[in-house]
């Protein structure tokens, strides 16, 4: 009994500093790419020779704070400018960290990311979304990504000469909360100029927190462009998480335990991991590890498990 009540604790304490050292990289990078604190205090978006790079998440161009572009907004002005065009840098910095952390970056590194965490600390009856329903519309950012970021940019640009940012436009609520928000609060121009379109953001933006409340995190789950880019290295990038069938005792504590409604034990490595290592945490038997895995050593551990 008294060893029992001393693994909850150490469970317990666990639990703590994954959340402590998931917190500091959300919080971390959220002020490294959103340092302009004078943007915030005189509504002004930045303008320096770093705004030219791209960051890694969702982190509107016309954030006050923003020191880097978003890159699904760069993805839009390349397919959707007077002339169109592949941009590769911005492909290939997505696809580097996608080789490099896959999903990792939506766990760690996003301040949207950070922004759904905190609410669905909110103590209220959460929502459990049916199979059926998640397993159909994790399926449209999917879409977004291949319609509103890609597509619809590109083919409106080729007939008509210029193409509006859809995405960012019409549905992205960090464009809102980061950069459209701050930005009316700032100038009273702005607020004058406001019509149908930034009440729609805000009304969009709204039914996303709220959901957040009850549901962790819908929007990394059905609506981002980003984390659907990122599933597709999911599998081969370089950080992994590993489940020694061996040592697991199906007790199913990290099913129920995942954010995202992951089934850990039939595979780990899901396009829709975010790895934030909650399951790693509450795994009584440490069955479950993470780290970065060269090629030969994916293969060696293939050959170990088939064995």
């Amino acid at each position: 009994m008294f060893g029992m009540h001393r693994n909850r604790i150490e469970k317990g304490r666990q639990e703590k500093k994954r959340l402590s050292f998931q917190r500091i990289c959300q919080l971390s990078f959220a002020v490294l790419i959103n340092g302009y604190a004078a943007g915030f205090r005189h509504g002004k978006i930045f303008t320096g020779s770093s705004k030219a790079l791209c960051v890694p998440v969702l982190n509107c161009y016309s954030c006050p704070g923003a020191l880097g572009a978003c890159p699904i907004g760069s993805l839009q002005a390349a397919f959707g400018g007077r002339r169109p065009h592949v941009p590769f840098y911005v492909l290939g910095m997505l696809m580097l960290f996608g080789i490099l952390l896959g999903r990792a970056v939506c766990g760690l590194l996003c301040p949207f990311g950070l922004v759904q965490d905190l609410l669905h600390k909110i103590p209220v009856p959460k929502i459990k979304v049916p199979k059926k329903a998640d397993r159909f519309a994790r399926y449209i950012k999917y879409g977004i990504l291949l319609v509103m970021v890609i597509a619809l940019p590109l083919f409106v640009a080729i007939k008509a000469g210029f193409a509006a940012p859809y995405f960012c436009k019409y549905l992205c609520p960090a464009g809102t909360l980061g950069g459209g928000i701050p930005l009316m609060l700032a100038n009273e121009g702005l607020r004058a100029a406001a019509g149908l379109l930034f009440d729609w953001k805000v009304f969009v933006l709204a039914v996303i927190l709220v959901a957040s409340i009850v549901i962790h995190r819908p929007f990394c789950r059905y609506l981002c462009p980003l984390g659907a880019f990122y599933s597709l290295f999911q599998r081969f990038s370089f950080y992994q998480f590993h489940l020694n069938e061996e040592k697991c005792v199906d007790c199913k504590q990290c099913e129920r335990s995942c954010p995202m409604a992951v089934e850990v034990t039939k595979n780990i490595n899901s396009p829709e991991c975010i790895r934030c290592g909650k399951c790693k945490s509450v795994c009584p038997v440490h069955a479950i590890s993470s780290g970065f895995v060269c090629k030969g050593k994916k293969e060696e551990q293939e050959e170990l498990r088939q064995q």
